[in-house]
């Protein structure tokens, strides 16, 4: 089990969008929290200033900690409260970076899959991974150096893993990441408490005994160890994490709300609750400064914050050969890289292709509307001539024939589409790949412009409910 409920570290980021409602000297309670040096000395941004990448960037990660920011485990009695048990792992289940650009108020947020296979130090591997490779590497080495303290190893060893962190998301997106926010499970469910519970909704009833999960369909308010569960459940969900994601937005989308509202600023009692849970549960770059930060952020509303989640190629990758059952998300760095730079300004245009490739036939087997559409113009940007589109017979599975005069090139429309099975068939008419998508299928093109949702699936805002599974 890998719990999900720490979505919440963007609380923090809602709380100072709200701070100038009621001034700058409740802000200054702040200076208590936890400070660590996640983001390099030349990296910060100082008072004011419009990052040269026409964004100011904040990564916000959930860790799956059983502990305080200062190491310090949860009690039983608060273990219990929040549904789990005692044992976490050092992943970072939860990754979102906020974009907010220069000379707007119109704020982008996209969510990493945490299973999305990536490059980073030690070699490839899920992104989450990141931040515990980076603390075993990090203690062992000084363990070898001939440190014996063990809050110094624990310290520096978590330093090191929340810079692993931000740099394996520099890496895959190409933004750079100027604040840094982390919270861990108690975390999350004291700053739900404190803004008087979220307000979500669901298609439909569903029950998850390893998250606690026990919620009826339709919307409702949820807060504590509920809000918990509704942010960690992954098991009996129709899409897995994909669907867990989607409930993160939803619920960061409704704390923005919460939190903006008059009921939350209008109330010293919850402002107070809300100051003091996040002072004793959430860690901050040490080069960031609130109130400068509340300076830049006037003139943010409720409604302003759009969420999304970055391409991937295959949710279902199976990316070692010796275990065939072991799976990841795969995603294209550079498509990733083009998706976030398009948040905040135009998308860079596909190259064009030096010459006409094959013809591709691309027929829908499954139930998405203009799912072939979408793909044939995809391959179409990698330099493949666009043929015939339409739907065909249902099937499971998808699959790329073709002739044997184009088995390298069908073997290039298989893989861009997220590693799909090929065939060689004598029945392709020459100069033809024909691809065949299933109801299963969640490559390049499931969901309608990349990071956007899928069929069938509303946008994710901070300005009204959305129903998710």
């Amino acid at each position: 089990m890998h719990p999900l409920g720490k979505i919440v570290v963007s609380g923090l980021a809602l709380v100072v969008f709200c701070g100038t409602a009621y001034g700058y000297v409740n802000f200054q309670a702040l200076d208590e929290v936890t400070r660590d040096s996640v983001i390099d000395a030349d990296g910060g941004t100082s008072p004011g200033e419009q990052p040269a990448d026409g964004s100011l960037d904040v990564l916000l990660v959930g860790r799956d900690a059983r502990t305080d920011p200062q190491g310090n485990p949860l009690s039983p009695d608060v273990l219990r409260e929040l549904r789990v048990g005692a044992n976490g792992d050092d992943l970072t289940d939860t990754l979102i970076v906020l974009r907010i650009p220069n000379g707007t108020k119109a704020v982008k947020a996209f969510s990493i899959p945490r299973d999305s296979y990536v490059s980073m130090p030690g070699g490839k591997g899920k992104i989450n991974a990141a931040f515990g490779r980076a603390k075993a590497t990090e203690a062992r080495r000084l363990r070898n150096a001939g440190e014996t303290d063990k809050a110094k190893i624990d310290q520096s060893a978590l330093t090191a893993a929340r810079r692993a962190t931000r740099q394996a998301v520099e890496d895959l997106t190409g933004v750079k990441i100027d604040h840094f926010a982390e919270v861990n499970l108690l975390s999350f469910s004291e700053i739900s408490k404190a803004v008087g519970g979220v307000d979500v909704c669901l298609k439909a009833p569903t029950q998850d005994r390893n998250s606690g999960a026990n919620f009826q369909a339709g919307p409702q308010r949820i807060s504590g160890a509920d809000a918990l569960a509704f942010v960690r459940q992954r098991d009996n969900l129709r899409g897995g994490d994909f669907d867990r994601v989607r409930r993160q937005q939803v619920f960061l989308a409704g704390l923005a709300r919460q939190v903006l509202s008059a009921g939350t600023l209008g109330d010293p009692g919850k402002l107070s609750d809300l100051i003091d849970a996040v002072k004793r549960s959430v860690v901050l770059d040490s080069s960031w400064n609130l109130l400068d930060f509340v300076g830049q952020m006037r003139g943010v509303s409720g409604g302003g914050i759009q969420f999304e989640t970055i391409p991937i190629v295959n949710p279902d990758y199976r990316y070692d050969p010796a275990d065939r059952r072991a799976t990841a998300v795969q995603v294209d760095p550079a498509a990733v890289k083009a998706f976030a730079a398009g948040l905040i300004g135009p998308a860079a245009p596909p190259s064009s292709p030096a010459a006409p490739g094959p013809t591709v036939d691309v027929s829908n087997a499954g139930p998405r509307e203009g799912l072939a559409a979408r793909v044939s113009g995809l391959l179409r940007d990698k330099g493949f001539t666009p043929g015939a589109t339409g739907n065909t017979a249902t099937r499971r599975t998808s699959l790329v024939r073709f002739g044997p005069d184009l088995a390298d090139r069908g073997a290039e429309v298989a893989k861009l589409l997220g590693g799909l099975t090929t065939q060689q068939s004598a029945s392709v008419p020459a100069g033809h790949i024909e691809v065949v998508l299933g109801s299963v299928y969640a490559g390049p093109g499931a969901a309608d412009g990349g990071g956007a949702p899928a069929a069938g699936d509303d946008p994710i805002t901070s300005s009204g409910v959305v129903c998710v599974n």
